[in-house]
């Protein structure tokens, strides 16, 4: 009964993919009697969290003494944007909650279930904790890790090819895999290409073709020598140009100077500081290289297309723990972890 419900409130917290970043994404259900009486989900930062929302869909507020509230991650006991949802259950005295997932913010922390319990309120923990540590993979890893959740995304010919001797890759996977692409960038705070593939594919970088807001675009190109014309740099989009040689903040357009020791890691060091919380790393074939001989990755989607090129540029061999694989139109979908 409890992973049933919890299970529904999972995937109401994928509804806020791509809205709540920093946060994590929180689902929370209420069932008095067997039945749902409330339910909702974070929907946008700085707004009402999941158990906010569920409690106000409840028609009748004194069932909740009587109800048990589902909640993916441990409700906050501290005041951020908004009040502690710990105190909101505590008020409404429930009678008991089920959490998937601790909230490893330090703020948090099990201080949340502590007010619960403090306040005679039953909690249960781990209720399908390992789907909830997937969902909340981006917001885990920011708090663990300092970092972006960083993800890896390839097209490859059927030949093992990213482009064609003269950097062109068009066109490797098939329309609906560049859709998904799309829909990718919605969820996602930002997305890095290197210089080669801002010189030669000109990318907007935009979810133009998909309902949702566009990533944060970042390009790098040390010593400045892109072409001012390129749509990176038309000002449409937030784009941050990491380089060696000048700070300088235009519209909708930051040149970031960082050192040349370490260029990759202050380059993750400084999304932090933005609360950049996970990154879509598209290419080209050097940078993926150097993320992966790194070590500092966490997924890498790799579309794999019917085309053969015969030669050109070599992709990246897969690394990781293949975790999903799956047929498309022409393309196939391989999905591979580094955790």
């Amino acid at each position: 009964m409890h992973e049933s419900y919890m299970r529904r409130a999972i995937d109401l917290a994928n509804l806020g993919l791509g809205a709540v970043s920093p946060n994590p994404l929180v689902g929370c259900v209420i069932v008095h009697d067997n039945q749902i009486i409330g339910e909702g989900y974070h929907q946008k930062y700085g707004e009402p969290h999941a158990e906010v929302n569920a409690i106000h869909s409840v028609k009748n507020l004194e069932k909740l003494s009587e109800s048990i509230v589902y909640v993916t991650l441990e409700p906050c006991s501290h005041f951020g944007k908004t009040p502690p949802c710990a105190d909101l259950l505590v008020y409404h005295q429930v009678k008991k909650v089920v959490i998937a997932l601790l909230d490893p913010n330090p703020n948090v922390n099990g201080k949340g279930i502590a007010k619960l319990q403090n306040a005679g309120i039953e909690v249960i923990t781990g209720v399908l904790a390992k789907e909830a540590q997937f969902q909340n993979r981006r917001f885990l890893t920011n708090i663990q890790k300092k970092r972006p959740y960083i993800i890896l995304k390839q097209a490859e010919t059927a030949d093992g090819f990213l482009a064609r001797q003269n950097f062109d890759s068009k066109w490797i996977s098939d329309d609906f895999s560049r859709k998904l692409v799309h829909k990718w960038r919605t969820e996602e705070d930002a997305i890095l290409v290197g210089r080669n593939t801002a010189l030669h594919d000109n990318p907007k970088l935009t979810a133009r073709n998909w309902k949702g807001r566009n990533p944060t675009r970042i390009v790098l190109d040390r010593y400045l020598k892109l072409s001012p014309d390129l749509h990176l740099f038309d000002g449409s989009v937030p784009t941050i140009c990491y380089n060696f040689q000048k700070n300088e903040v235009r519209p909708n357009l930051e040149f970031v100077k960082l050192e040349s020791e370490n260029f990759p890691e202050n380059i993750l060091h400084d999304l932090s500081t933005r609360k950049i919380g996970s990154l879509l790393v598209e290419g080209g074939s050097e940078v993926l290289q150097h993320f992966l001989a790194s070590d500092v990755w966490d997924e890498y989607r790799i579309f794999r297309s019917e085309v053969s090129f015969g030669n050109g540029i070599i992709a990246p061999r897969p690394a990781g723990k293949l975790i999903a694989e799956e047929k498309l139109q022409s393309d196939n979908l391989l999905i591979f972890s580094n955790y």
